[in-house]
């Protein structure tokens, strides 16, 4: 048998959005149960993700390292960030954030795996790819501000961060799921066998 996840939406008996952000808000529904009892539950409205495992020729993977507030760590990373726009290809997305927090593009794109974050209390859906054929980007570097100001910069061999999140050392989700995920594929199938960069995603439906 072929596990796969299927949609199913259960009735809200009532919806408020008691806080608005700038990019995300929190929705509180009333969701019916199966038995007719009502439950509330709290959860984050996010807009979607994308991150880029970029992997260059030494097969070492383009690491940042930034300050995270709500954990209070700085977290080795691989370049994220949001789909700012509703509907946009996450594929740009992440050519975007790839130049703008490493200033590289890369020739080569597929789909590493796409991830619901915390399903439990937000309904992020994120996208991870992985990125080969690496090169400077043209042009002047991006300008960063806040958190990204302070990025340190790295390229670290991948047995070594399968090693490090193995041993607890290493904990950012994105980071986490796609090197574990590029070294399952090459375990399996292969990276050949890695979906397309422009592969459907249901939990993001986005425009050419």
């Amino acid at each position: 048998m072929q596990l796969q996840d299927t949609p199913e939406e259960w009735r809200v008996a009532e919806t408020t959005t008691p806080f608005q952000g700038k990019k995300t808000s929190v929705r509180t529904d009333d969701v019916v149960m199966p038995d007719g009892t009502v439950a509330r539950r709290d959860y984050q409205v996010h807009p979607g993700s994308v991150a880029v495992l970029a992997l260059d020729e030494q097969d070492r993977v383009l690491l940042i390292k930034q300050y995270r507030h709500p954990v209070r760590q700085k977290l080795w990373e691989i370049p994220a960030g949001l789909l700012d726009v509703p509907g946009e290809n996450p594929l740009h997305a992440a050519q975007r954030e790839l130049y703008e927090e490493a200033h590289v593009k890369a020739g080569d794109w597929h789909v590493l795996a796409d991830v619901y974050t915390s399903p439990g209390g937000t309904d992020e859906a994120l996208r991870i790819f992985l990125a080969r054929d690496l090169a400077e980007a043209e042009g002047e570097r991006y300008e960063v501000s806040d958190e990204e100001a302070d990025m340190e910069h790295a390229r670290v061999p991948l047995a070594e961060l399968v090693s490090g999140v193995l041993a607890g050392r290493l904990h950012n989700t994105c980071l986490a799921t796609g090197v574990l995920a590029l070294a399952a594929a090459r375990a399996g199938a292969g990276t050949s066998a890695l979906r397309p960069a422009d592969a459907p995603w249901p939990a993001r439906p986005f425009t050419a």
